[in-house]
């Protein structure tokens, strides 16, 4: 078999070559078009999403934040509407009438075109979905231009809520809410946009999950020209907003707004607790300040620069939470119980006090002051009288209980009873920016006193033995010891939520008792000596028949000015049914000023009433100021913080005098 191969045969075959090749490109091309459609109209929900945006609206519907109540369901904060105007730009016509726009809402030309005109290649903005055009508008503004609103395609009123207090009170433990940022946006996966607020501060901050609620959607038919028309599918896929929880706070509002009163003009804190659920009653720091203040309103920046450049009474500090402060001598009845937990010493200890405390070392000799009174015989009789004496000499024995020359391990043994208090940790109660206070333990002194020959030893850090030198609480921890004592040797974590509505579980560290190991027998005589002071002691004007009050006054001294008042205590003695602390800045003797607070505050919630012959007492406490300048500066006083001196050589016995001349508290 043959065949030829001319030339013609060879044209002929060269065309089918061209002309099959030219088939199998068409055959690839429609191949691949065929695939991209699939993908832009199966796969890829880009043009899908772009067309639904032409012919649907997505409306949010916002919900209402939760309320806020007392303990015994009176409003606290609620919510209030304040006006906005949303803008779809693809929907403005263009014979807007500008003026008339301009005129309804009180803004200049200019500043129409800055709301209206925006990055459009920011993925924030589109023109074919609304985005804010003001807000914050006042309710008559509002309604006025509502008449008018039929003029204005393509604008929609919304409203929004903001934060109301009821009544001027407690502002530092509601806190506040304010606009979202755009990282907040960013990480929130959807849970806030443009213009959204969240909770700042106080419980508005930390309980914005449970008050903020959650949104909901409606989808709106639009016409080609972007019309709004109808619900889309008759509402089957929209979603109904949810109202945040309302949240039942423990606090007595009747009993914070007397705090209040009572601190007006100071600078300072109280913390009222139940000893029997750890429930705040009340919370002050003052100065303080008109919640409302804050509220989202055209003046809240200007109030806000006003409150932030008061750097004298700094009112935005919450006090009861963040500062801290030496407790001065409220801290004699924990070193009282740990002593006699320890074993250094028992409740029946006499030790002799003639007006200082002598200690002598194979070196020098310190000395503290203290004041006259008569020799505590007793712990009972020591805490009555305050004796500065009684306490240095447990101070040093609970230091010195592995040695003169191993007080690191003495302080460390102490510092960590200490903890069981609540005491140089956060309690955790559920409020942001909680301070620990400060508890020193041995690394503390070990770096402090790192370049000096000799080592440290108990008398560079007696002070701590009297609530000074380096040893700082919170007025919230003081509070939480009064509630220790008064419970005998437990506490419930402190917390400001009673409930939420609908109901929540509290978390259950709320509800569980923290014991501290000391046992409960050496309470008794701590306990005693507390009545007395309140009795016959340092704070007999704070006495108030049948309440049978426990408290201790300090007097915390400050090298900086006029020294700070200070008390605790709680009531009734037995089932007490209030715990407190009071600290007042620069207000002197914790006897004349801190002591009295407590006990009216006591009083009022216990009876509920102020007995009338001590009206005086209140009116004269309400009257005291304690504002402006600390007073003037003045030099340290001796023995506030003993100074450590170098044990010298053994041939150099010279003396060392460090004198405290009062705490007469």
């Amino acid at each position: 078999m043959w065949c030829s191969f001319g030339p013609n045969n060879f044209f002929v075959n060269s065309d089918l070559f061209r002309y099959r090749i030219v088939q199998i490109i068409f055959f690839i091309g429609a191949v691949i078009l065929v695939l991209k459609a699939a993908q832009l109209q199966i796969f890829d929900s880009t043009y899908k999403d772009k067309a639904e945006r032409m012919v649907l609206r997505k409306v949010e519907q916002l919900p209402a934040r939760g309320l806020i109540y007392d303990r015994y369901n009176n409003l606290m904060v609620y919510n209030e509407p304040i006006y906005e105007l949303e803008v779809i730009y693809n929907e403005l016509p263009e014979n807007l009438d500008t003026t008339l726009l301009c005129s309804l809402l009180g803004i200049r030309p200019a500043e129409f075109e800055k709301r209206i005109e925006k990055d459009w290649k920011d993925i924030r903005f589109s023109k074919f979905t609304p985005f804010q055009f003001m807000t914050k508008i006042d309710q008559e503004k509002f309604l006025k231009f509502e008449e008018f609103l039929w003029k204005f395609p393509g604008f929609y009123p919304r409203v929004r809520s903001i934060r109301t207090a009821a009544v001027p009170s407690a502002a530092h433990l509601l806190g506040y809410i304010s606009e979202v940022s755009q990282n907040v946006i960013d990480d929130s996966l959807g849970i806030y946009g443009m213009g959204d607020y969240i909770g700042n501060s106080g419980l508005e901050g930390s309980y914005e999950s449970v008050l903020r609620g959650e949104k909901g959607y409606k989808y709106i038919l639009r016409d080609k020209l972007g019309k709004s028309l109808d619900s889309y599918k008759e509402g089957a896929l929209d979603k109904d907003a949810v109202a945040g929880h309302d949240l039942i706070t423990t606090i007595d509002l009747e009993l914070q707004q007397y705090a209040e009163t009572l601190l007006k003009n100071k600078r300072g804190a109280v913390v009222a607790i139940e000893p029997s659920t750890g429930e705040i009653l009340a919370l002050v720091s003052a100065p303080y300040f008109d919640p409302n203040e804050l509220s989202i309103r055209e003046n809240r920046g200007e109030a806000f620069l006003k409150l932030l450049n008061d750097t004298i009474n700094r009112p935005l500090i919450n006090r009861a939470l963040i500062a801290r402060y030496p407790p001065g001598s409220i801290f004699k009845p924990i070193i009282g119980l740990l002593a006699m937990q320890l074993g250094v010493t028992d409740e029946n200890r006499s030790i002799y006090c003639g007006g200082a405390y002598v200690y002598r070392t194979k070196y020098n000799v310190f000395r503290f002051g203290c004041h006259r009174h008569p020799t505590a015989t007793n712990m009972s009789i020591a805490l009555q009288h305050s004796c500065n004496s009684y306490f240095f000499e447990l101070t040093r024995n609970l230091i010195e209980m592995y040695g003169y020359s191993s007080p690191g391990r003495g302080l460390d043994t102490m510092s960590s009873y200490l903890a069981d208090f609540g005491l140089g940790k956060h309690l955790d109660i559920g409020l942001a920016n909680e301070n620990k206070g400060f508890v020193p333990d041995s690394r503390y002194y070990d770096w402090v006193y790192r370049n000096q020959r000799a080592a440290w030893r108990s008398t560079y850090i007696m002070s701590i033995g009297i609530g000074q030198g380096e040893m700082e609480l919170t007025t919230l921890q003081m509070a939480n010891l009064a509630a220790i004592i008064a419970n005998r040797g437990y506490y419930f974590t402190p917390h400001a939520v009673k409930k939420f509505v609908p109901a929540l579980k509290l978390d259950k560290r709320f509800t569980t008792k923290n014991y501290v190991r000391v046992n409960k027998k050496h309470f008794f005589s701590v306990v005693d000596g507390m009545e007395r002071v309140i009795t016959s002691g340092t704070a007999r004007s704070s006495y108030v028949p049948d309440l049978h009050i426990c408290g201790k006054t300090g007097t915390s001294q400050n090298v900086h000015g006029d020294d700070h008042s200070v008390f605790f205590g709680f009531a009734p003695r037995n089932n007490p049914k209030i715990a407190i602390a009071v600290y007042v800045e620069n207000a002197g003797w914790g006897g004349q000023v801190a002591a009295p607070i407590g006990s009216l505050i006591m009083e009022k919630y216990v009876n509920r009433e102020i007995k009338p012959y001590r009206k005086v007492l209140e009116e004269v406490i309400i009257k005291k100021s304690f504002l402006g300048p600390k007073h003037k500066s003045k030099k340290p006083k001796p023995g506030i913080k003993p100074i450590p001196i170098e044990e010298e050589s053994p041939h150099d016995h010279s003396e060392h005098e460090v004198v405290n001349d009062n705490e007469n508290n």
